[in-house]
């Protein structure tokens, strides 16, 4: 067990940051979907798929975007995943052609509920840690699983004390 906080192993993702991995996910997935490469549909898995799956759905112009909200966390701590909010299930079926995005596989918890929705949805994900990452077809960058990643939606501008010299 380490001593150390969450922040002290932390990797922060800016907004800007944020937009240019998700765009590169998309350009992963770009011809990649089973209708001719294109894509039916995105769903978001809420929240922090939100953001990646408005950028990826506009990258890839998929009009078509939905949501499946997954509670399986209480603030830090992980709790049993369920579905709280589902998708039209008569427009995303069982997932064929449907591109599902989240900001970061964790455990994979998540997603594994997803794909009892959606078992033959694609799932791609900004960010990925090694246990959660066979769970998931696509994803840009890797980190470890004892790093805790700072989104820009949890995090708010504030000053900084510098390491050295604080004259």
């Amino acid at each position: 067990m380490s001593d150390r906080l969450p922040h002290e192993k932390g990797f922060h993702v800016s907004w800007d940051q944020l937009h240019r991995d998700a765009r590169a996910l998309a350009w992963r997935l770009d011809g990649e979907g089973p209708d001719d490469g294109a894509w039916r549909a995105v769903v978001a898995i809420t929240r922090g798929g939100m953001a990646p799956a408005m950028i990826v759905a506009r990258e890839l112009d998929v009009r078509v975007v939905d949501t499946i909200s997954v509670k399986s966390y209480n603030h830090q701590a992980q709790s049993q995943p369920k579905v709280i909010k589902s998708p039209d299930m008569t427009v995303v079926g069982d997932g064929t052609g449907v591109l599902v995005v989240d900001d970061l596989v964790d455990t994979g918890r998540t997603i594994e509920v997803v794909r009892q929705h959606m078992p033959k949805a694609h799932i791609a994900t900004v960010y990925a840690k090694p246990s959660g990452k066979p769970q998931v077809n696509s994803f840009i960058t890797e980190v470890s699983q004892d790093t805790w990643i700072f989104f820009p939606w949890d995090m708010a501008l504030q000053y900084v004390q510098p390491y050295r010299g604080t004259d």
